[in-house]
């Protein structure tokens, strides 16, 4: 692969992170009973980092939760005969609750719909509201973002990847090329 350009430095990720948080707490008229759901991997970090934010900014932190979508996926016979489940963690009821998925990229849509039917397994939210750091386009399914980072209109040759100082040590969006 080659490197095209740095989308994203970590001041920007940081403004980013600032405007969703304060988005979703305008979306949601404030906290109430508000929680975050981070998708693993880069998603858990991002959730975190909106808690922290919101807890900034409104003097209450939600709830962060974890959530594995590997046995929701659609394509799991295709990548391999014993798939890397992970934990999911959300030690709270999500019944009658708002809740935040989390993400890193929005791109076809079908990690967002795994979320989906993960989360209801748990429980029935009030409201399940979408937030991402980087949507690419290309979706395959009708399913957009409530809360975008940044819109990256990309090609399908092209590979964005986010990096989080809690999962790679560095900070920063970048744009490849196959």
């Amino acid at each position: 692969m080659r490197f095209k350009a740095k989308v994203l430095e970590p001041a920007e990720i940081e403004r980013a992170m600032r405007r969703i948080a304060h988005e979703i707490i305008e979306k949601n008229k404030g906290v109430g009973d508000l929680a975050l759901v981070g998708i693993h991997t880069r998603g858990i970090p991002l959730a975190e980092r909106l808690a922290d934010l919101i807890e900034r900014f409104e003097g209450v932190r939600p709830p962060v939760g974890v959530l594995d979508i590997t046995l929701y996926r659609d394509d799991l016979s295709e990548i391999g005969v014993q798939p890397k489940v992970r934990e999911t963690r959300i030690p709270w009821d999500v019944t009658g609750r708002p809740v935040v998925l989390v993400d890193d990229v929005l791109f076809t849509g079908r990690t967002a719909r795994a979320a989906l039917d993960a989360l209801v397994d748990l429980g029935r939210p009030k409201r399940v509201y979408f937030a991402v750091l980087v949507d690419r386009g290309h979706r395959e399914l009708p399913i957009r973002a409530d809360f975008v980072g940044k819109n990256l209109p990309t090609s399908m040759q092209e590979v964005v990847k986010v990096k989080l100082r809690e999962t790679d040590g560095e900070e920063g969006v970048e744009l490849w090329e196959r």
